[in-house]
């Protein structure tokens, strides 16, 4: 620890990502990444930007990128926000809404960097506890102070809200921010963003590391009224005036050109999830609905933890978590059919 450190740095408690192993031949599944590749317009686009032209700065507005998500969702572009991922995208809108304020709602179990933002931006959450089923129970976020935030499919549950719920929580906290984390949305269930023009506290942050396969390039968004995205970009400018490069900005563009592949890649991954999640059961294993590119599943026998390790020993890796709540429960990433045939193959020899 460094006496150079401020309080703050002090006393963080940084968030930790899932493990990225250098080992090869590994059964990679626990990190949520897309088992396909990016569309192969996006991969030349970004070719294409990787010329002289990298000397100069990239547009720091990334007007092209941001008409392009204005269309695809029928949006102005003065309801579109991007930003290094939708991780850089939260923690500028903590620090544009949240910042030093009391009671900003949360799920109890949900994506771990939120509490971090929290200590960052000097917020105090109220963690609301998810039901006995693990499910965001609409009822419980009334009242919030300084806002409400969940993901939507929530993290690491995969469980999903449905719009008529997402518009029960907006109603009952309309003097607040409400911050619907998307970052799963496309893989089973329907976004809020047609909720936008109806509530003008309603800001969706969403990553194109998931369903668009650009993991590796950071790009994030949030959609909202033209008042919220104001505000995040005066931070914004305030902070990094030039956050996507010209390679990435390409690469967006793309992507949100390519519907035919986005949309075969998404269907193949929601059918890999319904044969994993098949599979699983069979090996009585009990598995949360999931409309997320992950299922989030307990043994009835064994113990998650020894199972996570014994599968690691066989060149899989999943992710557990030592939350008290979830501690019994392994967060597994849809992979490729090999990937998972391989991990079932696995499991068939040590639970039986």
């Amino acid at each position: 620890m460094s006496i150079f450190w401020s309080e703050k740095t002090r006393l963080l408690q940084p968030y930790t990502p899932g493990e990225q192993p250098k080992l090869k031949n590994l059964v990679k599944l626990n990190t949520n990444e897309n088992p396909f590749p990016p569309s192969a317009m996006a991969l030349a686009a970004m070719r294409s930007a990787v010329n002289a032209d990298l000397r100069l700065y990239p547009d720091p507005d990334a007007k092209l990128l941001k008409q392009t998500i204005a269309n695809y969702y029928q949006l102005s572009i003065e309801q579109v926000f991007v930003g290094n991922g939708s991780d850089e995208v939260l923690a500028l809108v903590f620090a544009t809404f949240f910042q030093g304020k009391t009671n900003l709602f949360m799920p109890d179990v949900s994506y771990s960097f939120y509490p971090v933002y929290c200590q960052l931006y000097d917020v105090k959450p109220k963690f609301i506890a998810l039901d006995d089923d693990l499910d965001i129970n609409p009822n419980d976020y009334q009242g919030a102070k300084a806002g409400v935030i969940f993901p939507n499919p929530n993290a690491p549950t995969g469980c999903l809200l449905h719009l008529h719920q997402i518009e029960q929580i907006l109603q009952v906290n309309q003097d607040c921010v409400v911050v619907i984390d998307e970052a799963y949305i496309d893989f089973g269930g329907e976004s809020a963003v047609k909720l936008i023009d109806h509530y003008p506290n309603l800001l969706i942050t969403q990553t194109l590391s998931k369903s668009r396969s650009l993991a590796g390039m950071r790009i994030g968004l949030a959609l909202g009224q033209k008042s919220l995205i104001e505000g995040l970009e005066k931070v914004k400018n305030s902070f990094n005036s030039y956050p996507l490069d010209r390679v990435a900005q390409a690469g967006a563009v793309a992507v949100f050109t390519d519907e035919a592949y986005f949309r075969q890649t998404c269907t193949q991954v929601i059918e890999n999830r319904m044969w994993l999640e098949k599979q699983l059961i069979a090996l009585q294993f009990k598995v949360l609905p999931s409309a997320a590119n992950f299922v989030f599943a307990s043994h009835i026998s064994y113990k998650a933890e020894l199972i996570c390790q014994n599968l690691r020993s066989h060149g899989i890796i999943v992710r557990h978590f030592r939350q008290q709540r979830i501690n019994n429960y392994l967060r597994i990433s849809v992979g490729t059919m090999e990937q998972q045939q391989q991990l079932i193959t696995v499991l068939q020899t040590l639970l039986t």
